[in-house]
């Protein structure tokens, strides 16, 4: 299917979606630039995107295939696609797996998972038939660790595809067996962000393998970007000729055209029509790392972390700063814990591991991480001296017993342990 241009896009939303109509109630009649739109609020395009009573659609759902995200963040979502606009993603996101480092003949195990309407694994099927070079398809799916490692080497398998938190599994399964498996060439990632705390465990686990992404898609937003070759693994570009990126500021909503500038992904898809996909926010933060070619570094998620008290602590802030003060390389997974006790707020960092840390000088160095993260946010060690929050607890537990999403098998960045009533 032709890319749009902005105005027939906008035109046709906007003539045949309730939902559009009203977002651009009081618009000009014709529009030739993004920003002349608002941004989507997810909350009510979600809330629109209804059975029965949709009104978000253009047209009745009659040859299309649904997804549906996994529920991470907030109620699952739904999105269908036509036959043609599957056709156009899968094309397009397969052209980025050979950019992102498949070649001819690669026997590729896809470990992303399936069932209950999930996209992971269908959508990375699909890509990797029409990618633009030949390749051998492995359906593992969300297979035993031990069934994968086996199979890595009886069938020669050339590249792992699978989310963050399967790919470090698998590694641990051939580590604690004392193996390596030297001939994997490639790692591709997807579904969430590879932090840095997993690579030890890959590179030990697959020395000769090259790590990149997958590709930048999701349920909700779509197609977003294909992966840019280099040691970055973060950095991404648009679609040619399919989607459009901009990056926004989180407070003001306004472009963000300097490189090096963090704030949201907003996505525009320009061949989605079923579900038109127009100036949506993708949930994460980026930064541009070439605004004149459209590339830019993931970040992290928007606006993601844990509250304590008055005070927001990152994500992405207290991993760096923990990553920085364990020289040893002990860390190998991460998530934050909110719990409420003596009446007060309280933070505990969960830490995985492969191998528990030496109990000689555990306390010690549990101190120097828990400083090292109350220093990643100005005013956390105020509020704990004002007593009106906990310090920061350190908890080390095997990398396995991270809590992750069931459906998904995504880490979990931030769980909420606290009472609701």
């Amino acid at each position: 299917m032709p890319a749009k241009s902005l105005s027939e896009l906008v035109e046709f939303a906007r003539s045949r979606s309730p939902f559009y109509a009203e977002l651009y109630r009081g618009l000009p009649t014709r529009i030739d630039r993004l920003v002349e739109l608002p941004l989507v609020e997810q909350t009510a395009f979600w809330a629109a995107n209804k059975w029965p009573d949709n009104r978000l659609l253009t047209g009745p759902l009659t040859d299309a295939g649904v997804y549906r995200s996994g529920g991470t963040t907030g109620a699952p979502k739904f999105s269908p696609w036509t036959r043609q606009e599957h056709e156009d993603a899968l094309a397009a996101f397969g052209a980025g797996i050979a950019r992102a480092g498949l070649r001819p003949g690669h026997r590729v195990a896809n470990l992303f998972r399936a069932g209950e309407l999930y996209g992971g694994f269908l959508f990375i099927e699909g890509a990797l038939h029409r990618a633009p070079v030949d390749n051998v398809r492995l359906g593992f799916g969300a297979a035993p660790d031990d069934f994968v490692a086996e199979l890595i080497d009886s069938f020669g398998v050339d590249v792992l595809a699978g989310e963050p938190m399967k790919l470090s599994a698998v590694a641990e399964h051939l580590l604690r067996q004392g193996r390596t498996a030297d001939g994997v060439e490639l790692l591709l990632f997807g579904g969430d962000l590879l932090f840095d705390d997993l690579r030890p465990v890959l590179s030990r686990a697959f020395p000769k393998a090259a790590l990149a992404s997958i590709g930048y898609a999701s349920v909700d937003a779509g197609l977003v970007a294909g992966p840019v070759p280099g040691e970055d693994v973060r950095v991404h570009e648009a679609f040619p000729h399919c989607t459009v990126v901009e990056l926004v500021d989180e407070d003001t909503g306004e472009p963000i055209t300097t490189a090096g500038v963090p704030g949201r992904v907003v996505v525009t898809n320009l061949f989605r029509t079923l579900l038109p996909i127009l100036r949506y926010p993708t949930g994460d933060r980026g930064e541009w790392t070439d605004p004149r070619r459209g590339r830019f570094r993931l970040v992290g998620r928007s606006l993601e972390g844990a509250r304590v008290g008055t005070i927001t602590m990152p994500v992405e802030d207290l991993r760096a700063a923990l990553l920085a003060a364990d020289p040893e390389r002990l860390i190998c997974g991460m998530q934050l814990v909110e719990r409420r006790r003596d009446g007060r707020d309280e933070l505990v960092v969960r830490l995985g591991h492969l191998e528990p840390p030496p109990a000689d000088g555990l306390a010690a160095r549990n101190e120097r991480l828990a400083l090292a993260a109350a220093l990643a946010r100005p005013g956390f060690l105020e509020e704990v001296a004002d007593g009106a929050i906990h310090p920061i607890a350190i908890e080390w537990v095997p990398r396995a017993e991270l809590a992750t999403n069931p459906r998904t098998g995504k880490l979990r960045q931030v769980l909420d342990e606290r009472p609701h009533t």
